[in-house]
This record gives structure tokens, C-alpha cells and sequence, in this order.
């Protein structure tokens, strides 16, 4: 197969938007809302569930990290998945068809998601307002700014991590301050409400880990930054420097506002339902549920503007591949992946309409399974970095730039980690119902490739610059 050079993408992303997609990656909505499930559940003990899962998602990291430092091209961890396999061409076919359809699943899922969370925000001010409008203009909004450049995407997702990031540090700063006893009118310092209502595990170790195994979604997005290495400049730095920031303030901004949030407010108390809010509120500080719903609203529009582009540019590299239909492929004079966007937004589109015509139908499937699929993905993740990384030694050592810490054993460890929590999802009673969705899901996806199968020639395509190296 011969790639058109006119459907190429362009190299505009700056180092300090990389720097800030990877941040904004691992500071979503999760942390703002959904923490509050895991910290009734485990109490303070919360603290380990993320640290356990914070943890995994450090280690994938350092093995993207590695593969998109030596080896960066368009789809990233899909193409590696097949580069990872092409001694046995269909093993190759089915890993990357797997990895790339699973991976656009999960976010064009995550696009609806956020659309209609982001509706809900935006109602706290405008309550007359009907949701699904507010969603739709949500969604026609950052379309038309990925649809204009990745630029355009870039400098978005700069100023929403930006935004993020600054909010986590304010809150962890004032949090300390309060903390130590040199707040205004509060001289008590110590651990606050944290051993306060049953000690630090009050539930034992079961919801500790059916809490790690509920965090694990909150984490992804962090390998957002390896898909965005191919429109940058000097993909190699950018993604080391990138995925290093990734891996020192993951443990910091989660596991750091966390341990406040707790020390602040009950784990057994209603407030809990709003973590970040109530802790405000204890503080004292005016306008607390305001200050709250903007932060959140940014982080949800920021998770939503990463989806479309990753969705996007997964189904681009698909194309590439003839796992995805060549009418995708279309590039703008701008480097944009039009189609390909598009493509993304009409199911996000479908899902918003499904959400609120059959609330208890098929919405709550796709949100159940999405989390399973998130896994299989890293998973498929450490298995292709395990192989390239032994080949990349064998053929051309010198283009390992950011190596995979005591390799292999860590990465053995991860995936280790990650079938675990999916053994542990099959058993746990909150978790099985995610399981058995996400597993129809993969079943699907796999039903998709061999009906693709019949649809096209068989061929095997690896990137020109991915075998250029690892035959060298």
C-alpha cells in the first residue's frame, strides 16, 4: 500500500502542549467526581486503592514512553502492536485491529460521556436550559476547533490542563496550610477527619482493592501524548520529557489531593459525594461550589477535546493499515484528519441522542464496558513493548532513548497487575457487571475483524519508519 504524501499529518504540537496533553491526560472529571465512590467504599484507605492503580499506569507509561521515544509514528501503541507481531502476519493484523478499534471505542464513549457531564455543569448557571442542547453545542464546538488545526487543539488542551493543573496546586497548598494549623481562626493541625471515623481502613482490604480496580479509568488518558508524538517537531524529546512529567505528578496531584480531601472531610459523611466542593467548604472559602463546577467544567471539556482528537487519530491510523475505510484517510491542507474526525463525532452524536431517549437501554452498556476495554488496551500495550524492546536490542540498541526501568521484570509486573484487576472485576460484585459488558465489547471487536477480513485483500503494511529501523 502507498500513502498519498498529501494525507500526512503536520508537525505543529509544541513541546509545552505535549507537556500539558500528557498532564491533562491523568486530570480528568474521575478525580474531581468520581473519586468520592472510591473513598466511600475504602475510606481513607482510598489512598492505597489509587496509589496501587497510580502505580500501573506509571509503568505503561515508561514502556510508551520507550516505544514512542525510539519508534514515533501515526497510531503509536497500534502501530507497535503490529510491528510487535509481523513474524506471524495474522497475529500482527488481529493485535493492531484489536488495539486501535478497542482504543477508538473507548473514546468516542468517553466524547459522549463528558458532553452530557459537561451539560450538567453548565446547568448549575442555566438550569432553563434543556441538557441535551447544551450537550450538542458542546459537541459542535470543539469538533470545529479540531477540525481547524491540531494547533488549535493543541493550544485548547494547553489552557485547559494549564487551568488544571493550577487548581490542583492552589487546592494542595491551602489544604496544607489549613492542615498545619496556620489557617486564619484554625490553629489545629494533625490529620483532621482521617482516623477520625474507624481509622484508616475501616472496610478492610476488599474495597481497598475493588477501589483500585474503580480507579483504573480515571487514570487513562496519560497515553494520549505518545498518539500526539507524530505532529510534533522532535517527537523523541518531546515525548521523554512528556512522559517523565507524567510519571513524577501522577502520584502527586491523585494520590496528594486525596489524602487531603480525607483529612478534611468525613469519608462517611454525605459530603463526600462532593470531595473537592466540601473541602472548600470546611476551608471556608467563598463561592466554594462555584470555583468547583468551573474547575470541573474544565477538566470535562478538556477530556472531551482530547477525545476527539485520539478517536480521530486512531481511525486515521487505522486507514493506513486497510483496518479502517481508506475514505478516512482524507487530510486537509492544515494536516487535519477531517473524515476521520467527523467519523469520531457521529457516534459520539448517536451516543448523546441514545442517552437521553433510552437512558436505561444501551447508554449504560457502552458505559459499563469501556472500562474493560481501557484494560485489555494497556495490556495489549505491555505485551508489544516486551517484544519491540528485545528486537530493538538485538537490531539497533542505540534508538533506545528512555529505557523501561529493570526490564523485563517491571513490565511483566504490570501486565501481571492489569490481569489481575480484571480477574478481580469477574468477582467483585460492583465490578462484574463491567466485566461481562466490557468482555461482549471485546467479543464484538473481534467479530469485526474477521468480517473485515472478508472485505479486503490480505496484506500486511508495517509504517516505513517502524521497519526501516527494527530491520536494520
Amino acid at each position: 500500500m502507498n500513502i498519498d504524501s498529501k494525507n500526512q499529518l503536520q508537525h505543529s504540537l509544541k513541546p509545552r502542549h505535549m507537556s500539558m496533553i500528557a498532564l491533562g491526560g491523568v486530570i480528568g472529571a474521575g478525580l474531581f467526581v468520581g473519586s468520592s465512590v472510591v473513598v466511600k467504599n475504602a475510606g481513607p484507605a482510598a489512598l492505597i486503592s489509587f496509589l496501587i492503580t497510580g502505580i500501573l499506569i506509571i509503568l505503561v507509561m515508561r514502556m510508551l514512553g520507550e516505544m514512542a521515544s525510539s519508534l514515533p509514528v501515526v497510531g503509536s501503541f497500534y502501530e507497535y502492536a503490529r510491528s510487535a507481531f509481523r513474524e506471524q502476519p495474522g497475529k500482527a493484523e488481529f493485535a493492531g485491529f484489536m488495539t486501535g478499534w478497542m482504543y477508538w471505542y473507548f473514546w468516542v464513549i468517553v466524547v459522549a460521556i463528558e458532553a452530557i457531564a459537561g451539560a450538567k455543569l453548565i446547568q448549575f448557571w442555566l438550569p432553563n436550559i434543556p441538557s441535551w442542547e447544551i450537550s450538542l453545542t458542546l459537541m459542535a464546538v470543539l469538533t470545529i476547533t479540531n477540525l481547524f488545526s491540531v494547533k488549535s487543539y493543541g493550544e485548547f488542551e494547553f489552557w485547559f490542563s494549564s487551568i488544571k493543573v493550577a487548581a490542583i496546586v492552589v487546592f494542595l497548598f491551602l489544604s496544607g496550610v489549613y492542615l498545619l494549623g496556620m489557617w486564619p481562626n484554625h490553629q489545629a493541625a494533625g490529620l483532621g477527619e482521617m482516623l477520625n471515623h474507624g481509622g484508616f481502613m475501616p472496610n478492610g482490604w476488599g474495597p481497598v482493592l475493588s477501589g483500585a480496580v474503580a480507579a483504573t479509568g480515571f487514570y487513562f488518558g496519560a497515553e494520549i501524548v505518545t498518539i500526539a508524538a507524530a505532529e510534533t517537531a522532535d517527537p523523541a524529546k518531546s515525548v521523554a520529557r512528556a512522559t517523565n512529567s507524567v510519571i513524577s505528578r501522577v502520584l502527586f496531584f491523585y494520590v496528594g489531593s486525596i489524602f487531603f480531601v480525607v483529612c478534611l472531610v468525613p469519608w462517611n459523611s454525605e459530603a463526600i459525594s462532593t470531595p473537592y466542593v466540601s473541602a472548600l467548604q470546611v476551608m471556608q472559602i467563598p463561592y466554594a461550589p462555584h470555583i468547583m463546577n468551573a474547575v470541573i467544567l474544565v477538566a470535562v471539556l478538556s477530556c472531551l477535546n482530547s477525545g476527539l482528537y485520539a478517536a480521530s487519530r486512531m481511525i486515521f491510523a487505522l486507514t493506513r493499515n486497510g483496518d479502517a475505510p481508506q475514505a478516512l484517510a482524507s487530510v486537509s491542507e492544515n494536516g487535519v484528519p477531517i473524515r476521520a474526525i467527523i467519523f469520531s463525532t457521529l457516534f459520539g452524536y448517536a451516543a448523546i441522542v441514545v442517552s437521553y431517549y433510552s437512558p436505561d437501554g444501551i447508554f449504560p452498556f457502552l458505559v459499563e464496558s469501556y472500562g474493560t476495554v481501557a484494560l485489555v488496551v494497556y495490556i495489549l500495550i505491555a505485551i508489544s513493548h516486551i517484544r519491540l524492546r528485545r528486537r530493538m536490542e538485538q537490531n539497533c540498541p542505540e534508538r533506545i532513548r528512555v529505557r523501561m526501568w529493570c526490564f523485563p521484570y517491571l513490565s511483566y509486573l504490570a501486565i501481571a497487575g492489569m490481569l489481575s484487576i480484571l480477574g478481580a472485576m469477574a468477582f467483585l460484585p460492583e465490578q462484574k457487571k463491567a466485566f461481562w459488558f466490557g468482555l461482549i465489547s471485546l467479543i464484538i471487536c473481534a467479530l469485526g475483524f474477521l468480517l473485515s477480513r472478508f472485505w479486503r485483500k490480505q496484506k500486511t503494511f508495517e509504517p516505513v519508519v517502524t521497519r526501516r529501523v527494527l530491520e536494520r
